[in-house]
């Protein structure tokens, strides 16, 4: 096992015998292997696409999906991931039928049949596999960073939004993967390219998003419960949300938001639904403790999941579906023939649970993505002339369990009154629900909404760019200190600095897959710096 794609890596470089996120080493290996055959895909694909030809759509939907599924915590269930590593070799062996001829690449030839085999594959095929450090380390970036695009993009296409450059991108971008006669400079090249894309799947899902729900408004979100018997709805995608809230309907059973799926309550659509009562509990890597005291059932569309302890007892009650997985727990399939998932034995299952156990009481506010903040922009604009707004600070992300994530709570707080907080991800929950009051009737907090909605203050960047006829984004009186853990946040950032944003600093520790010539390039031509001391970092940031 070689596995250093999130922020907690082991000893900050890899973790080599069990992941710090629960994953073992055989999951590991096949997850590898699943990327390797993707690859074979890729390769077939593409030089059908050189020759005219039309690809079926459901080669991109697995490559999309498969990306989707080796992203940190999204799918624990080694069954899942073999097979999806022997259905590869299926589409694989149609396209080379399409195609009328074989492609000389182990990618596209390997066989592996059993267990064993796929094993030694898989042992050599990760990359370690790849001897120059500064080589892989950019092709992590890439690879990574198009896991993340992956996610994004599957969640617009479960809404119907597809972007055939998109299918192209993902597949050429694993034929990459491939290559051994890239230089560093063209290498270099190719993550941003990566960041490129990253804009165009955030864009879509945006589009996606506010077309089918309408945008996110300024919404005051309970966070209590009540006496009705409930579900818990945990990830990011909203076309579930929307299906279990329908399913749900007038059957007596409440449904709450946990972790990134707090921003499905900004949504208009969403509102309509009396039985939709709020949020419940904090970020994902809370979520033993906070599942246990649910009583409900538990549905996962999406990463991030924390493999259960021992004692915990949630697991005959916690159900996945899309690109999760966990062994034990009850997969809700795919949606067939235009129908919706079938979420009923959920609701059967929750109508004989107690009601959830209350763990914190009040509201707190969001809905702050593009829309609404432009919508704002003459009074956002007003109070930053006026210099009631000095700064801006984006503290968007991800959160983490580990201690050292108290820094970006220590900073909030820190931060003079006449500073806001623009926010996405759920970095927020080191700091959405402090007291930190507001300026001029502008929350001090303003959420955007999930990890990628990330893309959306972007947009209020350069809108105020615009409003205040800058000619560099970096002009803007906005400061970037963005937390991270996974890939989604790994395309996040290629977004950013694609768009030119610079002197990002990134936290708490820079990626254990940048080789130290390649995090010297990122710091010399895009000024990324890690994070230090509150008081030391308010001294950067605020001169």
């Amino acid at each position: 096992m070689y596995c250093n794609q999130c922020q907690e890596a082991a000893k900050g470089y890899a973790c080599t015998s069990v992941g710090v996120c629960g994953k073992k080493n055989d999951l590991a290996n096949m997850m590898d292997l699943l990327i390797y055959s993707t690859e074979g895909i890729s390769l077939y694909a593409q030089e059908l696409r050189a020759k005219g030809q039309k690809i079926d759509p459901k080669v991109d939907l697995f490559i999309m999906e498969s990306l989707f599924a080796t992203i940190t915590n999204a799918n624990f269930d080694d069954e899942v991931i073999i097979k999806r590593v022997k259905d590869a070799l299926v589409i694989r062996e149609e396209l080379k039928k399409q195609l009328g001829a074989e492609i000389n690449h182990p990618t596209a030839t390997f066989t592996a049949a059993t267990l064993d085999e796929m094993n030694s594959l898989a042992q050599k095929v990760g990359f370690l596999s790849i001897e120059n450090e500064d080589v892989r380390a950019l092709k992590s970036l890439i690879l990574f960073g198009l896991k993340g695009l992956a996610a994004y993009y599957h969640h617009a296409h479960n809404l119907g939004h597809n972007d055939e450059k998109l299918d192209n991108f993902m597949e050429e971008a694993l034929v990459v993967m491939t290559r051994e006669d890239m230089s560093a400079d063209e290498l270099t090249a190719y993550v941003l390219k990566t960041g490129e894309f990253g804009v165009t799947a955030m864009a879509l899902l945006d589009a996606a998003n506010t077309s089918t729900y309408g945008n996110p408004e300024i919404t005051t979100v309970n966070l209590g419960t009540r006496n009705n018997p409930g579900i818990l709805i945990s990830g990011h995608d909203l076309k579930d949300m929307e299906e279990l809230l329908k399913q749900t309907e007038g059957t007596g059973v409440d449904v709450y938001t946990h972790g990134e799926m707090l921003p499905a309550n900004y949504y208009p659509a969403f509102k309509k639904y009396e039985h939709f009562v709020g949020n419940y509990g904090g970020s994902w890597w809370s979520q033993n403790p906070e599942f246990e005291s649910f009583n409900g059932p538990i549905l996962f569309t999406t990463n991030c999941i924390v493999p259960l302890k021992s004692n915990n007892t949630y697991l005959n009650r916690m159900y996945t579906t899309g690109a999760s997985g966990y062994p034990g727990a009850v997969h809700i399939p795919d949606r067939e023939d235009g129908k919706a998932k079938d979420f009923s034995a959920i609701i059967e299952q929750a109508k004989k649970c107690a009601p959830p156990v209350q763990i914190e009481e009040g509201e707190i506010v969001g809905g702050f993505a593009h829309n609404q903040v432009i919508a704002l922009a003459d009074k956002v604009v007003d109070a930053v002339k006026t210099g009631a707004i000095k700064k801006f600070f984006v503290m968007a992300g991800c959160d983490g369990r580990f201690k050292e994530r108290s820094y970006y709570t220590e900073f909030a707080e820190a931060l003079p009154k006449d500073t806001v907080i623009l926010t996405a991800g759920c970095a927020k929950y080191r700091y959405n629900k402090l007291n930190l009051g507001d300026i001029g009737g502008i929350p001090r907090v303003l959420d955007a909404g999930q990890c990628n909605d990330s893309y959306s203050l972007a947009v209020i960047a350069l809108k105020l760019k615009e409003v205040f006829g800058l000619e560099d984004i970096n002009e803007l009186p906005i400061a970037y200190n963005i937390a991270w853990y996974e890939q989604k946040a790994v395309i996040v950032l290629l977004a950013l600095l694609y768009l030119g944003v610079k002197n990002i600093h990134l936290g708490p520790t820079l990626p254990a897959f940048l080789s130290p010539n390649v995090a010297n390039v990122l710091v010399n031509n895009f000024g990324i710096a890690g994070i230090g001391t509150v008081e030391d970092d308010m001294k950067v940031f605020l001169g």
